[in-house]
């Protein structure tokens, strides 16, 4: 008989790498290289003030999601605040979200590879989605595995940069590129050195390497204990913040002069090439592809469950709502994994282009999707003020920091209309939605006239 429900087999230590796997990635190891040449040293202040947004997100997911305890992911929470429309709306966006953001782990293995092989970037990106279907048809704990392992190489590459780059902090020690020096983060052009206006262009793909934070929010469906370990890994954001994204870009540009990075490679790899330890860059390097992979891992993941919740509540066709016999949503996945070639035949016919096409679609539809969570959780808070007392995980300020972070939202949407870069995926992106509106009018009037017709 088919298993129509999914296994919970992933433990507190799955969870928690799970969170911080969502929260380190390829937005940080590659894609902070063109938000640090945008804007320099201020890039830290961009990554602090999305980074701490995005944990007020989180605050009211989590608080969400065990309100309740059917809730599998904030799609449910989407149909019960806002209806069907919009559950529908942003179920499938998120998918779309984490196509696009697969997309850009996946172009990103094609750059990795190429350090040490000079062959198309496409091939090594379609050999990586071929070896991680594979391991992801056979069950969700081995998913977990995955990421725990490749969370910890992550986790381990950040700490060991940090402690180095102290290291040569007091040591004073001198690269090619001059004096290791805190000073460095100022002496080249200030801390704004180019202006507000590329301060402001950055949050884009700051946006994008926080993108997955809410992962463990569409994880809570597999965990064993979801109301110990969901509140533990969220709350645990802020230091992971602090820790890997301004720790880690404070030692960097301490070490390398911001001038130095260049946009289109990782500045992780640039700055341990500085050390002058001859093999340090090509196993940063081989961090970086294992990072992009584990992303491109949590993609596949993430679609698959989602597509699987949406095909389950007549959202989506049928088939994708059967698991294997592993309790895997199989059909879902494959579908999924076909769709993410795309980004194998982004990375042939446009390389240089394709990483910033994928990151502009992706971080506009995630702002999208977390605009919605914060929305709920007001409706939450105003029609059920029963629950809200009973939460033992309240989100904090609310609903005065829902409304400041949906306006932090509002105005990176206002400055990527007046970026060159990522104007046309802004203007292009709102034809996702519009075809989405139109499919759920049309899917609504379909079953209108089944119901008449019986």
């Amino acid at each position: 008989m088919e298993q129509r429900e999914l296994k919970r087999n992933l433990e507190n230590r799955h969870v928690q790498l799970i969170a911080i796997g969502g929260t380190i990635g390829t937005g940080l190891f590659l894609g902070s290289g063109k938000a640090i040449q945008l804007a320099g040293p201020s890039i830290i202040l961009a990554y602090l003030i999305v980074g701490i947004a995005c944990f007020f997100v989180m605050r009211a997911l989590g608080e969400l999601l065990l309100s309740k305890a059917g809730y599998q992911s904030f799609t449910d929470i989407a149909e019960d605040y806002l209806g069907p429309r919009a559950a529908f709306v942003t179920g499938w966006t998120y998918w779309f979200c984490w196509i696009m953001t697969a997309m850009a782990d996946v172009i990103a293995v094609g750059v990795y590879v190429r350090y040490w092989f000079n062959i198309p970037q496409w091939i090594p990106a379609i050999v990586c989605l071929i070896i991680l279907l594979g391991l992801n048809l056979l069950t969700v704990k081995l998913f977990g595995e995955l990421e725990f392992w490749f969370a910890l190489i992550k986790v381990i590459t950040i700490v060991a940069l940090i402690g180095i780059g102290v290291v040569l902090l007091v040591m004073g020690f001198k690269t090619e590129a001059g004096t290791v020096s805190i000073s460095n983060l100022w002496n080249h052009g200030g801390l704004f050195p180019n202006g507000i206006s590329g301060f402001l262009l950055s949050f884009q793909m700051v946006v994008f390497a926080f993108v997955g934070v809410e992962l463990v929010g569409v994880s809570a469906a597999e965990t064993s204990n979801p109301k110990k370990n969901i509140p533990s890994a969220i709350n645990k954001i802020p230091l992971r913040i602090l820790f890997f994204y301004v720790g880690a870009l404070i030692v960097l540009l301490c070490i390398n002069p911001w001038t130095e990075l260049n946009a289109a490679e990782s500045p992780f790899v640039k700055t341990f090439s500085l050390v002058g330890i001859p093999i340090a860059a090509g196993i940063i390097n081989f961090v970086v592809l294992t990072s992009a992979a584990s992303a491109c891992n949590s993609g596949m993941f993430s679609t698959s469950r989602i597509l699987f919740n949406l095909s389950k509540k007549d959202q989506g066709p049928e088939r994708f709502a059967k698991l294997n016999k592993n309790h895997v949503p199989s059909n879902a996945l494959f579908i999924s994994t076909l769709v993410l070639t795309g980004g194998a035949l982004l990375s042939k016919l446009v390389p240089e282009q394709a990483f910033g096409i994928v990151t502009t679609i992706s971080a506009i539809c995630f702002i999208w999707v977390w605009g919605v969570i914060l929305i709920c959780h007001v409706k939450y808070k105003r029609t059920r003020p029963d629950l809200q007392r009973k939460s033992t995980f309240k989100a904090p300020f609310t609903p005065f920091m829902n409304y400041a972070v949906l306006t932090l939202f509002a105005a990176i949407l206002i400055i990527m209309l007046f970026a060159p870069s990522t104007r046309t995926a802004l203007l292009l992106t709102p034809v996702w939605f519009i075809l989405l509106f139109a499919l759920y009018s049309y899917r609504r009037k379909k079953e209108k006239k089944l119901r008449l017709s019986a």
